[in-house]
């Protein structure tokens, strides 16, 4: 039996769920707390990662992450948000004319982004992921009735035009350039006569260096204030968070939904294939990861090391790290479906399960806890004081107490409370929570 043919549970709104797809959710939401940590415990500004110490073992904790967690708990996220507009879609159309469809589909995720602003504003996280990916999934919606082919063609155009814009404008140039300053340089230091190109090329050089050191200097003031003010008093706090979900919603949104769109495109492209629910065979799986990985892991090796020189120097990893993303989340992907498809692996990943279908409350939970518990001047204050190390460790702590506390509330209940609010918002009637016991 594969994965994708476990029987699921069913949503108090009537939605079908699939075990496997629940299980890669709750992976993924418990996996995206490894991402968020660092900048709920320290500086948003601060572009140098040794300032969460540079210990050994923070080294270590530093290279895991970057090689196998950076970005893939967000893709994954992503893949399951455009199986799940595939899921509800399909669905509905069974039901409903294409309006209506678009309509409840238009409507859920406006209530969805509803929720990712009071995340951001009210709960005061900058990172919030949730309106991000309501916006994208409104732009998905557009391309999900595309042959699976299609989906991935356009989903891949993220990674190309990054590949591309990023290996030109971030490698390619600045090297071409490093190499006319030598050049002209030389010819200056021997003597010789610069012509006009020589010298603006000396004199734009010289600009940028300049430009470099005030961004240094203002990057540095910006730190230190956004330092202060988080650890300061409570009135500081949430003036900087706030500071800073305000900002989250200039040019990085939109590169954020550029990246959303395209990798729900793909995910969707996976479901309608049977690779997201595990539907394929074990020697597919196989192959998937091992290609996956041999194609991801080397890149994540590559910018992991790039990234620890310390350097202005250009990096291929600009270039490369949204298909070194999509590679490992798909590597990533395979493993797990490996897994499941064994009897300890399906032992082991059960309980994930739980988390999945109680994902939005558990992201919640995880800000909570660490944005409002463990980090702010009114909590433990515990702000710029852990290293890599110790933040990935309190991770994994806080992630096993949620998964632990979603296994046990699953068992009298069936729907979590921010999932609860939000459905019964989308369908215009209170839903019941249903215990187990009273439907069994």
């Amino acid at each position: 039996m594969t994965t994708a043919q476990t029987l699921p549970p069913t949503e108090p709104d009537g939605a079908p769920r699939l075990a496997s797809l629940d299980i890669l959710r709750g992976i993924a939401i418990l996996g995206i707390l490894f991402m968020n940590v660092n900048d709920m415990g320290q500086s948003f500004s601060n572009p140098d990662i040794r300032q969460l110490g540079w210990t050994v073992a923070d080294r270590v904790a530093w290279w895991t992450r970057a090689i196998l967690a950076d970005g893939t708990a967000r893709g994954l996220l992503e893949m399951l948000f455009g199986a799940g507009m595939v899921i509800l879609t399909d669905r509905l159309a069974q039901m409903v004319d294409e309006t209506l469809v678009r309509e409840r589909y238009y409507w859920r995720n406006a209530v969805l982004w509803g929720f990712g602003i009071i995340h951001m504003f009210v709960l005061l996280w900058p990172g919030d992921i949730l309106h991000t990916y309501a916006v994208a999934a409104l732009i998905a919606f557009g391309f999900r009735l595309m042959r699976p082919r299609a989906l991935i063609a356009i989903g891949l155009i993220a990674a190309t035009v990054q590949l591309g814009g990023a290996g030109f404008f971030g490698v390619y140039r600045p090297l071409q350039m490093q190499a006319e300053v030598t050049a002209a340089s030389a010819r200056r230091d021997a003597g010789i006569a610069l012509d006009p190109a020589e010298t603006t090329i000396l004199a734009a050089s010289a600009k940028r260096a300049a430009s470099r050191a005030a961004n240094i200097a203002a990057n540095e003031a910006v730190i230190a204030d956004e330092n202060r003010a988080r650890s300061g008093s409570t009135l500081d706090w949430v003036g900087a968070q706030a500071e800073k979900s305000v900002e989250r919603l200039g040019v990085s949104e939109l590169v954020a939904i550029w990246e959303a769109v395209s990798t729900m495109l793909i995910g969707a492209a996976l479901f309608k294939l049977g690779i997201l629910q595990g539907a394929r065979s074990r020697l597919f799986y196989s192959g998937l990861t091992v290609a996956a990985y041999a194609v991801g892991l080397p890149l994540r090796v590559l910018g992991a090391y790039e990234a620890t020189r310390f350097t202005d120097a250009p990096q291929i990893n600009w270039a490369t790290s949204e298909f070194a993303r999509l590679a490992t989340t798909l590597g990533h992907l395979g493993l797990i479906h490996l897994l499941l498809g064994t009897i300890i692996g399906a032992r082991l990943l059960r309980p994930f399960a739980a988390a999945g279908r109680t994902a939005l409350t558990l992201y919640v939970l995880q800000t909570i806890v660490m944005l409002w518990i463990l980090f702010p001047p009114f909590g433990l204050a515990l702000y710029g004081r852990l290293h890599w190390m110790p933040m990935m460790l309190v991770s994994v702590a806080v992630d096993l107490a949620l998964l632990w506390a979603a296994n046990i509330y699953l068992r009298r209940f069936d729907i979590a409370p921010v999932e609860w609010a939000w459905r019964s918002i989308v369908a215009r009637r209170r839903l019941p929570f249903r215990s187990v016991a009273a439907v069994s």
